[in-house]
């Protein structure tokens, strides 16, 4: 057993975590800073964004301008005090960035370049061409360098251990050598990102498997509006990889599979930049109503983006679009159609949070889509996660460098560390029941993609609950083959699917008892919005039983809830 100490402890090492180790080993140079990660940071899924980055930057825009589009994008779930502070931090990290040599796109003045996107009533959208999340995390990993930052690169996390209610340790599995590894730190920052991998047609990455949320929730860290998951429009079909919403604020079309632009029908102002939630439904209705294309590209039916007409702008705005759709699809964007349908894409629930990035547990700190606030309430705004991740995966570092200097290393409750070593070692590893991880892991994902998706009901999320206690119960029988120490993967996978058994039950019951339609939550048995019941954050709280469901208001500054329209 290995122990390991720093004085600020960050798990995930993507986007906000890297921003938060950063501002950490700036605050205070003389507070030691780790990074945990499963992976290699630059293999982190932020590296995958595309589009843009909100920001206020041009004089003609303004804060509350953005906070509004943020609010109305939430449908109204969104925490509005949150929101207005979170939009006034966004700025100072784009010129930080720019300092530090983020190449954004940039106008002919000079100036830096923002496009349009979905939802958007101002074009605030910065980004660096359609390699948005690339360009950022190089230039994070570049600077992270400069400073005496501690990276731990493919260590698995496999449970947070909290002692009298305090931070006390995060034990982990060295993928290298299978060492049991136990870390401190007098303050902890999760940043393991989302939970999208819950599904089987998704943008995500295959490492995003909600690790950082389920860890919380067992250690009794509430879990909020884990029901609200994002389907972004336009997933390649069939693999599901983004296609960028900059297509569509570039001028891309939707067309169904005679050829007609059916938008307009759904969003008659905005069109394709409608909302993602307005442009999925739209899309699924398309299919469902027999005008969606088929055949060509697996059993999965589409619709088609449509980029032709702005062949122009594609080698200087949208080159790695254009690149996917060849490598992947044999498809020349120039002049050619791409088929596309709505995947799972970003997880607004997570860990319960505010904008100062506390949470529950006084010591532990939540950045990114890892943590819940909320400002992305029911439904995120293309262009509103990967400035969260900067915005507040600095507001964490600062806050965690800062109570690291005022408190102690506790002494490590080695009872809970021998019990979690024995599990891993002895009950995970040892398990001889027959039943295959890899195939409890598709059948959660094609349940989820099947009961839970754009559309819900109660018989299918019902029947939901039901597939995930049969295969809870599956999982206590699960054989791990592989008894090796060295990047033992199927050991990780076992985790992974454990923990998204955990968030699935979560999903599932907060849609189910959600009686209402909200942003990225629709119910075909309730398709309106419930203020008076359910403008309201979903509390999710461990039980040996199951998740305990409570409510808490939205809070509610100056914007009241209207009808919300594209």
């Amino acid at each position: 057993m290995e122990k390991i100490r720093e004085d600020v402890l960050i798990l995930g090492g993507g986007m906000a975590g890297l921003r938060a180790a950063i501002a950490a080993a700036e605050y205070n140079p003389g507070v030691s800073v780790g990074l945990v990660s499963k992976l290699y940071p630059l293999r982190s899924h932020s590296v995958s964004a595309e589009g843009g980055t909100s920001a206020v930057l041009n004089p003609k825009d303004s804060f509350d301008l953005h906070a509004f589009d943020t609010i109305k994008g939430s449908d109204y779930l969104g925490d509005q005090d949150a929101i207005e502070e979170f939009v006034r931090l966004v700025p100072e990290q784009i010129y930080t960035t720019d300092h530090w040599g983020c190449p954004w796109s940039r106008n002919p003045d000079g100036t830096i370049s923002q496009r349009d996107f979905g939802a958007l009533s101002f074009p605030r959208a910065t980004f660096a061409a359609d390699k948005t999340g690339f360009h950022v995390m190089q230039t994070l990993f570049s600077r992270a360098l400069k400073y005496d930052i501690h990276f731990y690169n493919e260590y698995f996390a496999t449970k947070l251990i909290l002692a009298d209610g305090k931070p006390n340790a995060v034990t982990t599995i060295n993928l290298r050598n299978g060492e049991f590894t136990v870390f401190q730190g007098k303050s902890i920052i999760f940043a393991m990102g989302g939970a999208g991998r819950l599904y089987q047609f998704a943008t995500y990455a295959h490492s995003v498997t909600g690790d950082g949320d389920a860890i919380a929730y067992r250690a009794g860290i509430p879990l909020k509006d884990m029901e609200f998951i994002q389907f972004h429009p336009t997933g390649l079909v069939p693999s599901g990889i983004l296609i960028t919403e900059a297509a569509r604020a570039e001028g891309g079309y939707l067309l169904d599979k005679d050829g007609k632009r059916f938008m307009g029908t759904y969003a008659p102002h905005k069109f394709e930049t409608a909302s993602r939630d307005v442009v999925s439904r739209a899309i699924m209705w398309e299919i469902e109503a027999g005008r969606g294309a088929k055949g060509e590209y697996g059993d999965m039916d589409y619709v088609f983006l449509d980029l032709r007409h702005i062949a122009d702008k594609l080698d200087e705005r949208l080159p790695m679009i254009t690149d996917i759709a060849k490598k992947f699809n044999g498809i020349d964007a120039h002049n050619e159609l791409i088929p596309v349908h709505p995947a799972t894409h970003y997880t607004m629930g997570g860990i319960d949070s505010n904008v100062k990035t506390t949470t529950s547990i006084p010591g532990i700190y939540a950045a990114g889509e890892n943590a819940c606030v909320s400002i992305h309430g029911a439904n995120r705004l293309g262009s509103n996660s990967t400035n969260e991740c900067l915005a507040l995966g600095n507001v964490a570092g600062k806050a965690a460098a800062e109570y690291a200097v005022s408190h102690s290393f506790p002494e490590l409750d080695m009872k809970q560390i021998e019990e979690e070593e024995k599990h891993i070692w002895e009950d995970m590893l040892r398990r001889d029941g027959g039943e295959n991880v890899a195939k409890i892991r598709e059948d959660l994902r094609i349940n989820m993609d099947k009961n839970v998706g754009v559309f819900r009901t109660e018989a299918p999320l019902q029947n939901s609950l039901k597939n995930i206690a049969a295969l809870k119960e599956r999982y206590q029988k699960i054989t791990i083959e592989d008894k090796s120490s060295t990047f033992n993967l199927e050991l990780e996978w076992a985790f992974e699917v454990g923990f998204m058994l955990d968030l699935a039950e979560i999903i599932t019951l907060g849609a189910l008892q959600r009686k209402e339609s909200r942003g990225a939550h629709y119910r075909r048995d309730f398709p309106d919005r419930d203020d008076k019941n359910f403008m309201m954050h979903t509390i999710a709280t461990y039980s040996d039983n199951g998740p305990i469901l409570t409510y808490r208001p939205v809070v509610v500054t100056k914007w009241q809830p209207t009808v919300r329209s594209y």
